[in-house]
């Protein structure tokens, strides 16, 4: 039987009534909600037309979709993180930035060009596979912010202030190498463009991101919280649809700048975090940002099982799927672990930060995005991308509540 047209609205009507109720129904087991969407994404595949829905037939709109996943999640996150940004308080954030993000990049590129893939290939596939996930990596990020008055904001949790901050800003720092890969497979030799990516695509567009969030953060949390007319003070009217009108916003208005975009949201939230960082109007617009940050991961996961029960990795070959388990069980945790050495992190919260690199809605947003250029080996690519992704949401899907409770019990202990 196929589901037509009008079919997929009590289809659309279902998901979101099981992924309302999903989340309270595993919270006990070692199954997470991204688990079962892929699952049900897999059987829903058998009804529907898949050829419509692959990421190859349609890879614009698997850009936008998974673009406005991201940004939905980048705010969520930077409105969910207490700590004040500085040097030394986000020290593990970045080591994990930047010394384990571009070892991840070379580690998996070299891995790649020793299989045999052509080194532009090979950067694309590390670039694409480098960020970890805002999106799918809920279960070990911070809950939420902390408000209210006489509140003290700071986590105490550094496993999953790591994670949090980590997924909030290499979104956007692995733009620069995804751009690097392509310039090598169009532009020729390094020589040719290596101090234009440096200069342009490594540090300006960052810093304009930087400045464009800090600058429209700032701006609207004063309107928010302190502007001379009532009307402006959107705090007091409880309007939680700022967090969307300031996530579209600040990212078109980072994008028209040539700056990037993904930079830009994260800081904005941190900004408009650290205005009145105590009022409880932080709490609303998280819990706005979160429930439509759910429905489009929702939405992704179902395309994505679609797709695979489609034939998305029919390409794949051993050499795809040995560095998509290369990535998660060994590169991911070993560069992070080692980039983690002098924190004051105990032993077992290295490990379990450097083991939860998820993969997920990033790698599928940057590989729709540069795709277009190496369409021999898209295919081949986007097997090894879905592969590595379903691997992560599985095996970390699995892992994520029995490791927390553990951690959460020495911590316990130990106080």
């Amino acid at each position: 039987m196929r589901i037509n047209g009008d079919g997929l609205y009590l289809v659309a009507g279902l998901a979101l009534l099981v992924g309302a109720v999903l989340p309270r129904l595993l919270r006990r087991y070692a199954i997470s909600a991204p688990i079962a969407f892929l699952g049900a994404g897999l059987l829903l595949g058998l009804f529907v037309d898949r050829s419509r829905l692959s990421p190859i037939a349609e890879p614009k709109l698997t850009e936008h979709l998974a673009e406005l996943t991201i940004l939905v999640a980048l705010m969520g996150v930077g409105l969910a993180i207490d700590r004040p940004i500085g040097w030394r308080r986000w020290k593990v954030t970045w080591r994990l930035l930047l010394v384990a993000m571009p070892a991840c990049i070379a580690a998996v590129a070299g891995a790649g060009w020793l299989l045999g893939l052509a080194p532009a290939t090979a950067l694309l596939l590390g670039a694409v596979l480098s960020p970890t996930d805002p999106v799918l990596a809920s279960d070990v990020q911070v809950q939420g912010p902390t408000t209210g008055e006489g509140a003290e904001p700071e986590e105490d949790d550094e496993v999953r202030f790591a994670l949090t901050s980590e997924a909030g800003l290499n979104d956007g720092l692995a733009f620069p190498f995804v751009y690097a890969a392509v310039f090598a497979a169009t532009k020729g030799a390094v020589g040719n463009w290596a101090l234009e990516w440096f200069a342009w695509d490594l540090v300006g567009k960052a810093v304009i991101g930087v400045a464009v969030g800090v600058i429209a953060g700032r701006l609207l949390g004063r309107m928010a919280f302190s502007a001379p007319l009532p009307s402006f003070r959107l705090a007091d009217s409880r309007e939680p649809v700022l967090a969307l009108a300031m996530t579209l916003g600040v990212y078109g208005l980072a994008e028209v700048l040539h700056g990037y975009g993904f930079i830009a949201v994260f800081v904005a939230a941190l900004s408009l975090r650290a205005a009145e960082r105590d009022h409880d109007f932080h709490e609303e617009l998280h819990g706005f940002v979160e429930q439509l940050e759910h429905i489009l991961t929702w939405g992704i996961l179902l395309l994505l099982g679609v797709a695979i029960t489609g034939g998305l990795l029919k390409p794949l070959t051993l050499a795809g799927a040995a560095i998509g388990v290369l990535l998660v069980v060994v590169i991911r945790p070993l560069t992070a672990w080692v980039s983690l050495h002098g924190t004051p992190m105990r032993r077992s919260e290295r490990w379990v930060t450097a083991a939860f690199g998820v993969r997920g809605v990033g790698s599928v947003y940057y590989l729709a995005y540069a795709g277009s250029d190496f369409e021999t080996d898209l295919p081949w690519l986007w097997a090894t991308v879905g592969f590595t992704v379903v691997l992560s949401v599985v095996v970390h899907g699995v892992a994520a509540t029995p490791l927390m409770r553990m951690l959460e019990i020495r911590r316990d202990r130990d106080s």
